[in-house]
């Protein structure tokens, strides 16, 4: 929790979910999005292409850049803000020792957007500006391998931001993960299937719903309107499912592991003869004489 990475307007699609894949993968645990476009309404597929990273970080959006500076500095997070102007200082990993680079006790790290980086107002209330050093011809990064490079770097410079928290921030979360876990083992895979499906169709009819009310002369097609007319079964069916994970039986369950958690995993390199788990039988097919 030292470390939280702030998005200012990311407006490209794959850098939104390549950065909360990357970010999760290296252990930041928070992300805050400043000010998303529209079509990043459509999660779900992003959470997908982010390889499900958001079922175990937090992805919070704040309308407008003020609000999430407030919220940051309520927190009592140093401003450290991506740029490429001559006010900024280099994330240098052959430091000089005589200059050393000093990393704040809590660090919000700001990217900004694609096309111009991080805003006027972000820069002015930035504690400080970074860079990393290029050896190339090209001057800049794309967004989300900015935010890999950089976010790295500063754990190579300060080891001890790696999964620095409180030993009771890291109970709370053993609690939810767990949870989750268990939650997935109490339903068969047709009933996770249909707990999706439902929760998507249920959306779909808070939307239009939504739509209807704000637009007075909104013309239902009759297609919507059969959607509305089966909202109350959607939901019946949904708490039904729903009914069947006994929050009493799954905190029984996860208990003795939030209690006397697991040694953690620290070797994730896969064998050889797992690879074959990544690839669809299709693709495999389609490229047998190579494969």
């Amino acid at each position: 929790s030292r470390l939280i990475i702030v998005v200012e307007r990311c407006t490209n699609d794959h850098n939104y979910s390549a950065i909360l894949r990357t970010v999760e993968a290296l252990g930041v645990a928070t992300v805050y999005m400043i000010d998303p476009p529209d079509e990043l309404n459509q999660r779900r597929l992003h959470h997908i292409f982010a390889r499900n990273a958001t079922e175990w970080i937090t992805v919070r959006d704040f309308e407008t850049v003020e609000d999430c500076v407030a919220c940051c500095r309520k927190q009592g997070y140093k401003l450290w803000v991506t740029d490429l102007s001559q006010a900024a200082e280099a994330l240098d990993l052959s430091p000089d020792p005589s200059k050393p680079l000093r990393i704040p006790d809590k660090i919000a790290l700001v990217f900004g957007t694609e096309a111009v980086g991080a805003s006027n107002y972000i820069l002015e209330q930035a504690d400080k500006r970074v860079y990393l050093p290029l050896r190339g011809f090209a001057d800049s990064l794309n967004l989300s391998v900015s935010t890999a490079l950089v976010t790295q770097a500063l754990f190579f410079l300060d080891p001890s931001l790696i999964g620095a928290m409180s030993e009771g921030e890291r109970k709370d979360m053993r609690k939810a993960w767990f949870t989750k876990l268990a939650q997935q083992r109490l339903l068969t895979s047709k009933q996770k299937k249909d707990r999706k499906i439902l929760g998507a169709k249920m959306k779909k009819c808070e939307t239009l719903n939504k739509r209807i009310q704000d637009d007075p002369d909104y013309y239902i097609q009759p297609g919507e309107q059969k959607k509305l007319d089966e909202w109350s079964s959607y939901q019946r069916e949904l708490e039904s499912i729903e009914a069947l994970i006994d929050p009493v039986k799954v905190q029984i369950a996860v208990q003795e592991w939030i209690d006397n958690p697991p040694v953690p995993l620290t070797d994730l390199r896969r064998a050889d003869t797992h690879r074959v788990c990544f690839v669809g039988k299709n693709t495999r097919h389609m490229h047998k004489e190579h494969w």
